[in-house]
């Protein structure tokens, strides 16, 4: 099936065609509809049309029952409010409904029941009078044939004229027989009276009653019998036919009632007690092979309604039958239309009137008028409930979409104090944390940027390229346990004076210089490059800070004979720690101080002299195994003002290597303490023959297996100068 594209969809159908499921629906309907007109099509073609219609027809319902359920979830069912309606009516009115409904299936089936009960009944009743009367007149009639037997003649007894055989209305029918054989006493008038059948010659009990069936026509008959001193069977049989006189008294009071019998085609009651005798002695009153009809009987009026509620009640059941001509039983369908109004009154009677009555009626209307206003109040309390959730979910919804579009100034409005508005409350104050958040985010951010700056700019301080002298291999590394380091390393190479222009200039010496500001993160950086900048600065002004302690001449002739960039303030080591010491001390905090280890190694005399303010002793290994601690010097620089740094020299043996390290390579912990000194030489000597780059990498990688998984703790640097 080829579904229409957009160039060629025709405006008045809508903006675009459906897809997928919707289209097939489409589709369909319009076929289901097209294949209704060709229907019509007289014939084969007809036909045919019919039976695709039908199959078009069970796709159609194949697919949109599931193209329904689709949108009802989609459309009805998306909104909560929605949901909560549908959860009240399936939770709270099916619920009711059912038992609403189940109440009144009930109290119709009871209210024709009872009908019925009472039509029953009532045929009872006169079949038990009946009985009653039964049996008094076969007392009296087999005292009569006992004592004048003569008189007796071959013809039946009949009783019309007595006054019990007549009851308001109802004209009862009595027959007597002996031995089966009928006595009659004048010819009846209307009906005749029912024959004695062969299956009521000789009763068990001696007596029968009930509904009869005869010859389509319905009878109460009531048969009694007594064997006379002579021996004979006498037979009493009363019958009276059921009609419309019979019904109205059955359905008096109640409504109107109708009993629906069978007959035989063409046979009708005999018209006379000679045709009923022969009738009975021969064959059954019934004859099987003629075909029946539907006789009905009714009585009664119908009532109107006394109000709305008064409702037309049709029952139908079923009323106990006997066939008079076979003796077998069966059942004939009896309907009962009445109104409960009726029936209300045939169950109370006399007792509706009365004060207690009238109290028990006002007191029931007040109940249900209560219940009425207590359904109401729940109803106007759940509409006001579910308006209160689904307001406090539309509002959520709403500034959901309002934070979605960046409006972090949103903020529910609030009136209520229960669950949903806490949630409400939490909301707004979610925002406003994350509007607070967006600001320290963008902060963070900015001062991230100016972090990396600094870490490229501190990356700068350290020597970028190390250039070792033809006497010294040198190699550092600092990795820093934050974005930047406290501590400090530096080497500054010596040069002999250059003459008459020349641009290259021999290494004379180098400084070596190690430091540990205290703290971490972005104070400590910036104390460590106030120290790298001292340092330098001290270094290369080195010239002046000579001219203010001897003379110029002097210093000139010294240069000339040294052949250096005027660093004989640099070979001094502890003198340049005095001068930091001050400078530090009155250019920063109190509480802020450095540890700095200054060395100046001499290349031509490989003697290397050094300062230790507070930091680390360095180690030096040598040849021969043995460590030597550089712990020379003074205390910390910046804490105190005035101090003096003590110096000391030694000459450095080819192999030499001088370790010089921070706190963050002897301080890390495990559980088994911390790495320590002893572990620290111990990869320096066993790898002391490798180039220094591969010792460094050496030892990092001990340091990390030692820390773990665990943060490093501290920054951590490394000095390595190895005398070739």
């Amino acid at each position: 099936m080829q579904i229409a594209s957009k160039q060629n969809w025709p405006e008045w159908m809508g903006k675009k065609p459906p897809t997928g499921l919707p289209a097939a629906v489409f589709w369909l309907a319009i076929w289901f509809g097209l294949l209704f007109v060709l229907r019509m099509i007289p014939g084969s073609f007809g036909t045919f049309f019919t039976v695709v219609q039908v199959l078009v027809g069970i796709a159609l319902v194949a697919t949109g029952i599931p193209l329904l359920v689709r949108v009802v979830r989609r459309r009805m069912l998306w909104s909560l409010r929605n949901k909560l309606v549908v959860t009240y009516l399936l939770i709270g009115l099916a619920p009711v409904v059912l038992f609403f409904t189940l109440v009144m299936i009930s109290a119709y089936v009871a209210a024709g029941q009872f009908a019925i009960h009472l039509a029953n009944s009532r045929m009872q009743e006169e079949l038990a009078q009946m009985s009653s009367d039964n049996a008094h007149r076969l007392q009296h009639i087999a005292i009569l044939i006992q004592e004048n037997p003569a008189s007796l003649t071959a013809n039946a007894i009949e009783l019309r004229d007595n006054p019990d055989m007549t009851r308001g209305n109802l004209h009862r029918v009595i027959s007597i027989y002996l031995n089966s054989a009928p006595v009659l006493l004048g010819v009846p008038q209307g009906k005749a009276p029912l024959g004695l059948p062969p299956w009521a010659t000789e009763l068990k009990e001696g007596q029968f009653q009930g509904l009869v069936l005869d010859g389509g026509e319905l009878y109460l008959a009531v048969v009694n019998q007594k064997r006379l001193n002579d021996g004979r069977l006498l037979s009493v049989v009363t019958s009276l036919i059921v009609d419309g006189q019979m019904m109205d008294s059955i359905a008096r009071g109640v409504g109107r009632a109708q009993l629906i019998a069978e007959r035989l085609g063409g046979s009708e009651p005999s018209s006379n007690q000679a045709a009923k005798t022969a009738e009975s002695s021969r064959t059954p009153t019934r004859r099987p092979a003629q075909k029946a009809r539907e006789n009905s009987v009714s009585g009664g009026t119908q009532v109107p309604g006394v109000n709305l509620a008064d409702i037309q009640v049709h029952f139908l059941s079923t009323v106990g039958v006997t066939d008079w001509g076979t003796g077998e039983r069966d059942n004939v369908p009896i309907r009962m239309d009445s109104r409960p109004s009726l029936l209300y009154n045939q169950l109370f009677g006399a007792s509706l009137g009365g004060l207690v009555t009238d109290a028990y009626r006002i007191g029931l209307i007040a109940l249900c008028v209560l219940f009425a206003l207590i359904e109401l109040l729940a109803l106007i309390m759940a509409i006001r409930l579910s308006r209160t959730m689904t307001a406090s979910v539309s509002d959520l919804y709403e500034a959901t979409q309002q934070i979605d579009r960046g409006e972090f100034s949103h903020r529910i409005g609030v009136t209520r104090q229960d669950q949903l508005a806490e949630l409400s409350r939490s909301f707004n104050k979610m925002t406003g944390s994350l509007q607070r958040l967006l600001v320290e985010q963008k902060e963070k951010e900015r001062l991230q940027n100016e972090i990396s700056i600094a870490q490229e700019v501190q990356a700068n301080l350290f020597p970028r390229q190390i250039t070792s002298l033809p006497t010294l291999e040198l190699h550092g590394i600092c990795r820093p346990a934050r974005s930047v380091s406290g501590d400090y390393y530096d080497f500054l190479v010596f040069h002999e004076a250059a003459h008459n222009g020349h641009p290259n200039r021999k290494e004379t010496g180098v400084g070596i210089a190690i430091g540990d500001i205290s703290g971490k993160g972005i104070s400590a950086a910036l104390l460590m490059a106030t120290l790298h900048s001292a340092v330098r600065a001290y270094r290369f002004a080195s010239e002046e800070l000579v001219y203010s302690e001897s003379a110029l001449a002097g210093l000139l002739a010294s240069r000339d004979e040294r052949g250096g960039d005027c660093d004989e303030l640099f070979q001094s080591p502890g003198r340049i720690l005095s001068l930091l010491n001050r400078h530090l001390y009155r250019s920063t905090q109190p509480e802020k101080y450095a540890t700095l280890f200054l060395a100046h190694y001499d290349a031509r005399s490989s003697m290397l002299t050094y300062s230790n303010a507070g930091q680390l002793p360095p180690l030096v290994l040598g040849r021969d195994g043995v460590v030597r601690r550089l712990d020379r010097g003074g205390t910390v620089v910046g804490l105190m003002d005035g101090m003096q740094y003590e110096e000391d020299s030694f000459q450095m043996h080819s192999g030499d290597i001088v370790v010089g390290y921070s706190d963050g390579v002897t301080e890390p912990e495990n559980d088994f303490g911390e790495f320590g000194e002893e572990r620290l030489m111990e990869v320096v000597r066993r790898y002391r023959d490798q180039p220094l780059h591969v010792i460094s990498s050496q030892v990092m990688q001990a340091l990390d297996a030692w820390i773990g998984a665990a943060e490093q703790p501290d920054d951590i640097t490394l000095v390595l100068a190895r005398q070739l």
